[in-house]
């Protein structure tokens, strides 16, 4: 990563949260994704001095709109006016700030993506082509992938979508789908030509590359380069920018009726009209912030968005020639709830908007467990537990814990107490400084997680060094003596405030308005222990304990709820993936490893992931074998490496070529690279794995 000046070198900071979809409430996964940590790091940057502009609103096109208005029997409209207002409520009561909460249905924001559509046309980077579509004659519209259903031909599954079997998480075309229907009416489709336009995406390829995997590579995190780098090595295609639908943003063409611009394209443009509408309401130039080099544009999102933000979205840009390009995409992975995927379909997530209604008062609570537990570089999972032993362990525990005792014994000293006149034990909040410097730094480069951990170690220390010192004993004896104790933790008392303050804002807005504490800079934070934070001029308010404590009570209450709202049939059909579900040693036994050389490798000629792998296996004979190692290693290098694989596999058909075995491979959590795995030595092909 960069140095600690490198992230915040600019003054100007454009910070956008990925737009969320109009047609649901937000869960906990949503907030983990990109929300919080998004307003975590905007919020350190106002109090870095930085000018920031913090940009959201309602993606409110595409066919799921459609699907939901039709099961509701409701107006596009309707749904989205509903879910907008929901979803803003919500941001706004779980402390998420945006300056601007905008909606792509706004008139302004399809002027603004119409004129960049036109742009792009005019510049000769869109392609119109006549393809071939699935299409549902009873409703008279063409199907998104999403929205085919079929049976699997891989496991079976017999509500398999167009795009991928979420049984056993297979990407599909939906040529591969068999008994395909609509999702919207249950009727088979048929194909139909139409025509489109496609956005020039391989244009950008050597752009990219340089832009990506040389200047970007070294600042961005790994998983987002990772799936980059794997994007760019199978090669981009040209992408349609155009749809056949009735809601959406009109393609401004005369040729073009009835159509209109792919949700992909048109809404990160919605990015640059929310700003457009924030600047037209408050008389300011939209431009300093979109076309300015001296702002950083930072993209926060969800793992599922890496290639709008990374690759797509900045090739548009580049290809309308007037807009800055974004410093950085810091992209989180998945949140897990309780070992499972979230899932909106199944009901299977902790919605905000109720966990407020049932608990107000541990927003803060959940905004600390969800920092604790970000996905940053890899999956993370939630529990209802884990939830009660973060908050009882470390938010009430550790930090309340200490907050408290410093507040109470304050109070108890203060009357006759003139704190500016004590001494400060300087020397003990200088050695503060490089924690709080390293908590900077690791918030510039987006690593809330470290940071949080380097704030509840001076926590920690702060509760050793009181128990040393114990001012307590001397309340009664000695008050000045205890006094000045408690003069230099409370200043620690303070700069704690001030550091988990982007995290838990609700309390700490409390504390500070009860001790009329202006707003605290990190530039004071930075020098603790050379100027005084607290000056001890007004009386110390009564204490209150900062942070409720979780009782079993809630923990079971929330299990119950969750269990309770799944839909059971769908969710026997979603298997645990907790890291705790066993098999037995028989059952392992089943399952027949040997090594194997490869012989020959050819690309698959029908999808762009995969080789055929001709592998020697010894006394076995010789196998054939689709993997989906492509984008990671060359013919070359595969070319007689030794191989380790699953030899009793039923075969199966993958793209139309048999493979009759599957290697084995690990992932890289950081970078996204799949590494084959091998033997220490050489070994013959053929020899078992035990």
């Amino acid at each position: 990563m960069s140095g600690p000046d490198e992230p915040t070198r600019k003054q100007r900071f454009l910070v956008t949260a990925a737009l969320p979809y109009a047609n649901g409430p937000l869960h906990i996964g949503h907030m983990a994704g990109a929300y919080l940590p998004a307003d975590i790091y905007v919020r350190f940057l106002r109090r870095m001095g930085k000018e920031v502009l913090f940009v959201c609103g309602s993606d409110e096109h595409g066919v799921p709109i459609l699907v939901r208005a039709r099961q509701e029997g409701k107006t596009p409209q309707e749904i989205v006016d509903y879910y907008h207002t929901l979803n803003q409520q919500t941001f706004e009561q779980f402390g998420i700030r945006f300056d601007v909460y905008f909606r792509t249905s706004h008139p302004l924001h399809h002027q603004i993506a119409q004129n960049f559509f036109l742009t792009l046309h005019q510049k000769g980077y869109l392609i119109e082509r006549e393809i071939e579509q699935f299409y549902d004659p009873e409703i008279d519209m063409f199907l998104a992938d999403r929205y085919i259903l079929g049976t699997c031909p891989y496991c079976g599954y017999e509500n398999a979508y167009g795009d991928q079997c979420e049984k056993c998480g297979t990407a599909l075309s939906p040529d591969e789908l068999k008994n395909p229907r609509s999702a919207l009416t249950g009727k088979p489709p048929v194909r139909r030509k139409t025509r489109h336009w496609f956005f020039d995406l391989p244009r950008f390829t050597s752009w990219l590359r340089q832009w990506l995997l040389e200047e970007k590579a070294q600042t961005w995190k790994a998983n987002v380069i990772g799936q980059c780098r794997s994007w760019l090595t199978i090669g981009l295609q040209p992408r349609a920018v155009t749809r056949d639908l009735p809601w959406g943003v009109p393609v401004p063409l005369s040729q073009a009726k009835g159509k209109v611009l792919y949700v992909w394209f048109e809404a990160p443009i919605g990015y640059i009209s929310a700003t457009q509408y924030y600047c037209q309401e408050h008389n300011l130039d939209w431009r300093q912030w979109w076309q300015d080099p001296n702002t950083a544009l930072i993209h926060f999102i969800g793992k599922d968005n890496i290639v709008f933000h990374a690759i797509i979205f900045p090739a548009m840009l580049k290809a309308h020639g007037e807009y800055i390009l974004p410093e950085n995409v810091p992209a989180n992975e998945f949140m897990n709830l309780e070992g499972r995927k979230i899932s909106t379909s199944q009901n299977w997530a902790v919605w905000i908007h109720e966990f407020i209604q049932r608990h107000p008062d541990y927003i803060d609570a959940m905004r600390f467990v969800l920092t604790r537990l970000l996905p940053e570089t890899r999956d993370s999972e939630f529990t209802w537990r884990d939830f009660h032993d973060l908050v009882q362990g470390e938010l009430v525990g550790t930090l309340g814990n200490y907050l408290h005792r410093i507040w109470t014994l304050a109070y108890r000293l203060d009357v006759h107490t003139s704190w500016q006149t004590l001494p400060v034990d300087r020397e003990t909040l200088r050695k503060l400084q490089p924690t709080i410097r390293q908590i900077a730094q690791a918030i510039h480069t987006f690593r809330f997680r470290e940071a949080l951990n380097l704030i509840l170690q001076i926590a920690r220390e702060g509760n050793q060094h009181l128990a040393l010192e114990a001012p307590w004993q001397y309340l009664q004896s000695d008050r000045e003596r205890a006094a000045t104790i408690l003069r230099t933790h409370l200043e620690r008392f303070l700069l704690l405030t001030a550091l988990i303050e982007p995290i838990t804002p609700f309390t700490i807005a409390q504390i500070w308005q009860q001790w009329n504490i202006p707003n605290i800079r990190w530039e004071q934070l930075l020098r603790i222990g050379e100027q005084p934070l607290f000056h001890g001029e007004q009386p110390i308010p009564p204490p209150r304990i900062p942070y409720p404590r979780v009782h079993e009570s809630m923990i079971q209450q929330e299990v119950h709820h969750l269990k309770e709202q799944a839909q059971p049939e769908e969710a026997r059909e979603q298997p645990p993936t907790s890291s705790h579900q066993t098999i037995s040693i028989h059952q392992f036994q089943q399952i027949q490893l040997v090594t194997g050389r490869i012989l020959h490798v050819q690309n698959h000629p029908r999808a762009q992931r995969l080789y055929i792998l001709q592998v020697d296996v010894g006394k076995y004979g010789r196998r054939q074998i689709v993997a989906g190692i492509r984008p990671y290693y060359t013919p070359e290098e595969l070319q007689g490496k030794t191989v380790i694989l699953v030899l009793n596999l039923e075969p199966k058909e993958i793209r139309g070529v048999r493979s009759e075995g599957m290697l084995l491979a690990a992932e890289d959590p950081n970078s996204g690279k799949v590494i084959l795995l091998t033997t220490d030595e050489p070994t013959v092909p053929g020899a078992s794995i035990r």
